[in-house]
């Protein structure tokens, strides 16, 4: 087994670092790069930064914030939401980032991937598959951050966009994202038995044990977000007030026992515990 990748989801609108349930009822935590700095220091492999309202407003928002971490971080930054152009790529690429992950356009356009993939290489170039499970039991992907239904199986989107040259497909399941119930094992086993490229795993992780479940979907890599930034939360001075954001959605539609946050450090002891190869702190 390769090295198992530990990645730092961050969800931002504006200057503020978000996080909500389902992709839905944001609540502010913060500010992204006092997160991000702390996860750096932690031990994260890969910074994942998503400008969740890009898509809606047609524009990414992340420049100024990524030159920013890009000064003290030294590991892969990968930045979502907005990009829809070559140069769009070229713009995030010069401010800092890594890689690119695209949703709406490359559904939109799936010749952008192929394209992108030729100007600056399969290994730039991550396609977001966000998917909800239907009652029939098949999986469709959404955009816009889980607002818009495509009607596209989100398995075959997935084999095509690897098809076209993608790198790396990040799969975020909608129904579990924020819950702390785990990830969504059969879209992940499904998508990453589909694919030759790695598959990272996103949406649901509530306690160190889920970390085995997805490696056992075949994920290659996780991406962690809310038990990441609640463990940020309980151990440092939050740079946000409790009233921001919509509590009363968090409140509603979460039961916060079911998520136990853990630390960058957690993850890898964990990892390491369980004879997961990983990167060492």
């Amino acid at each position: 087994m390769n090295t198992v990748r530990c990645i730092a989801r961050l969800d931002v609108k504006g200057p503020n670092l978000v996080k909500g349930i389902h992709l839905e009822g944001l609540r502010v935590l913060g500010r992204p790069e006092v997160f991000s700095e702390y996860y750096y220091k932690q031990g994260a492999d890969e910074l994942f930064y998503q400008d969740v309202v890009a898509s809606l407003y047609e524009r990414n928002g992340l420049h100024d914030l990524i030159s920013k971490v890009a000064k003290f971080s030294f590991i892969p930054l990968t930045v979502g939401g907005g990009i829809r152009s070559i140069d769009d790529i070229k713009k995030m690429l010069k401010a800092g980032a890594d890689k690119v992950a695209i949703n709406t356009a490359a559904i939109n356009n799936p010749s952008l991937i192929s394209e992108a993939a030729e100007v600056f290489g399969s290994s730039t170039i991550v396609i977001a598959v966000e998917a909800s499970k239907q009652s029939d039991g098949s999986y469709l992907a959404y955009t816009d951050n889980g607002r818009e239904h495509t009607g596209v199986d989100a398995i075959k989107w997935a084999q095509q966009a690897a098809e076209l040259g993608a790198g790396e497909i990040v799969v975020t399941s909608i129904d579990n994202e924020g819950t702390g119930v785990g990830f969504d094992t059969e879209l992940i086993n499904k998508i990453s038995s589909t694919v030759s490229v790695p598959v990272i795993a996103h949406g649901g992780a509530g306690k160190p044990e889920h970390i085995t479940d997805a490696i056992e979907a075949k994920a290659n890599a996780l991406a962690f977000a809310s038990v990441l930034h609640y463990d940020y939360i309980a151990n440092n001075d939050s740079s946000a007030s409790e009233e921001e954001g919509n509590t009363e959605f968090l409140k509603k539609n979460m039961s916060f026992n079911k998520i136990k946050p853990f630390s960058i450090k957690d993850i890898k002891k964990y990892m390491h515990n369980n004879n997961i190869p990983c990167r060492t702190l």
